[in-house]
């Protein structure tokens, strides 16, 4: 009978032992409450942890990647985007994300989805495009900001898509053809502004001296001889002036 007795505490003092010890990886960290008070990290290795008087909280230390499900925003100059996004973050003190927060992942989620809405709704539609990584930059520092308390930090934050309607991509396109067209136009008239000042130049240029009148109009018939079809007709006044001019 003592045998029996002998050999069921061991077994019961065995299993005891068994369940006391924890092996935590690299990456882990464990939270120890001591009679329901934190007590202190341990970790990574081989552990002991007193069954009934101790309790463990494993953290793990990676860096952690989370997707924002995707949310309705509604910009500054009033056009709805559908906008997701990725944030990458890491516990770096395992006590403050056990008692601080309760469930960290869910917390830095539903915080990732508020921030998003928030930041991007101060912003319009070109800046959300145009200025992509001023907006990650933006939501990181909040993000980072109010998530210290938990012993988080977030390392980076990355807008993955801004989906727009079928009607707004169709307005944008609009726009865009506008925009070309208005400076093909611009170009245009700056062209005939330059050319209309030298042709200004050249007609005072050319008012200076008689003679360099007459020799541009010899030059505009010779180029409009070379062309077959055309008679050209001089003028007697003409012939006699340029020959004044050279003589």
């Amino acid at each position: 009978m003592s045998t029996y007795i002998f050999g069921t505490i061991a077994i019961l003092l065995l299993g005891i032992l068994i369940n006391a010890i924890k092996i935590l990886r690299e990456y882990e960290r464990g939270v120890i409450f001591q009679l329901g008070r934190y007590w202190k990290v341990k970790g990574p290795g081989l552990i002991i942890v007193i069954p009934i008087v101790q309790q463990i909280e494993r953290v793990d230390l990676r860096v952690i990647v989370m997707d924002v499900p995707t949310q309705d925003v509604i910009s500054k100059d009033n056009v709805s985007v559908k906008v997701n996004a990725v944030v990458y973050f890491r516990v770096i003190a395992p006590e403050k994300a056990i008692i601080q927060v309760e469930h960290y992942l869910e917390a830095v989620s539903q915080l990732s989805q508020t921030t998003l809405r928030s930041v991007l709704g101060q912003h319009e539609l070109d800046d959300m495009l145009a200025e992509r990584d001023k907006l990650n930059h933006d939501i990181q520092t909040i993000l980072d900001k109010q998530t210290d308390a938990w012993g988080i930090k977030v390392a980076n934050v990355e807008i993955k898509h801004v989906d727009l309607d079928e009607s707004m991509i169709r307005a944008i396109a609009k726009q865009a053809e506008a925009e070309r067209t208005r400076r093909a136009k611009v170009i245009h008239a700056q062209g005939e502004m330059q050319a209309a000042s030298k042709l200004v130049e050249a007609a005072k240029t050319l008012s200076a001296d008689p003679r360099a009148i007459q020799l541009r109009y010899l030059q505009t018939l010779t180029e409009i001889a070379s062309d077959r079809s055309n008679t050209i007709i001089f003028p007697i006044d003409l012939v006699k002036d340029v020959k004044k001019a050279l003589g």
